[in-house]
Formats: C-alpha cells, structure tokens, sequence
C-alpha cells in the first residue's frame, strides 16, 4: 500500500472494456479503454478518457468524433492485444477485424462487439497524463445480444495487463 491507497480498493470499481476508434484524412486507429461512462440520458453525452501520447487521441482532437465498441465477454485476449498494445502509428489495426466506415470516415469495430456508439466531441478537459473527452451520442445500435467483458474479467479470468500508458498500468503487479 503507497500513500495509503489500497490498489485492491480500486479494483473494486466496476468497468467495461471498449475499443474507442477514430479517423482522420483516411487514417484509422482504436485503442483499448475502460475509462468510459454516459454523463447524461437527454442529451446523452458520454465521456472517454484517453492518454495524451496516444495517436488515437491525437486523431480525436483532429477529427472531433470518435466510435465506442462495446466488447462481448467471449472476446479473445489476441483480437485485444491488437487494439491494447500496438501503436496504431506503425500499425494497421483495422487489417486485423471486420469494422464498418459509418458518416464522415468515423471507423467502427464490429467484431466481438455487442454494440457500437458514434459520437461528436464537444469538450476536451486536461486531466494531467489523459485528456477526458466529453461528447455527444449522435448513433448508437445493438449489434447482438450478449454479456459485456468488464475489466474484472479482463484480469481475473483472462490474466490480461494493462498498457504502460494506462490510467492502471500502475496496478499491473498487485497481487
């Protein structure tokens, strides 16, 4: 325990896993979150929180959209590795999944997803590391029915880490 904060506490917080995607000029690239949360019901906006280095924050702020999948249980620990820990930069992630290109070149990933969610940024807030991004739900469809992967899940059953530039990467050794 550092500075009195039990990392076991935290990982009591309940979250789901998503790939959040963007494009910009014809590029695309998604990364792996679970810092995702609906603000409000009307109008819905949601937030993402994302790391400043990310290329896929970079293509956010340029594009001011981005897509949310949200992924199905049974999702294999591979097809995650593709969008959690490879640099869209030098990498092709959307060669590696079955997506769809919805209004304005926003990609959206279908695969091992139960649902996905388009939406227009309307604020960006400065939070250290990250940048939360605040935005408005314009599309959102059900793709399947299904049981979300939670980040519990993710670790306890599937053993999986978390990047280095994480918001819980510093957690990845805690027993």
């Amino acid at each position: 325990m550092e500075n009195g904060i039990d990392p076991r506490a935290l990982f009591t917080l309940n979250y789901g896993v998503y790939i959040l995607s963007t494009g910009y000029e014809g590029k695309y690239n998604g990364q792996i979150i679970n810092a995702l949360m609906q603000l409000t019901a009307d109008p819905v906006r949601m937030a993402a929180c994302l790391h400043k280095d990310n290329y896929t924050t970079e293509l956010v702020e340029k594009s001011g959209r981005f897509s949310v999948s949200v992924l199905e249980e049974s999702v294999p620990l591979k097809f995650i590795g593709v969008f959690g820990f490879r640099c869209g930069r030098d990498f092709d992630k959307f060669g590696e999944c079955r997506y769809e290109v919805k209004e304005g070149g926003l990609p959206l990933v279908t695969e091992y997803s139960l649902a996905g969610i388009e939406l227009k940024v309307l604020s960006v807030k400065d939070v250290f590391t990250h940048k939360v991004f605040i935005g408005q739900v314009e599309k959102a469809q059900l793709f399947k029915e299904g049981t979300p992967l939670t980040y519990a899940n993710y670790h306890r059953v599937k053993k999986g880490k978390s990047p280095s530039n994480a918001p819980s990467a510093i957690f990845n050794e805690v027993k």
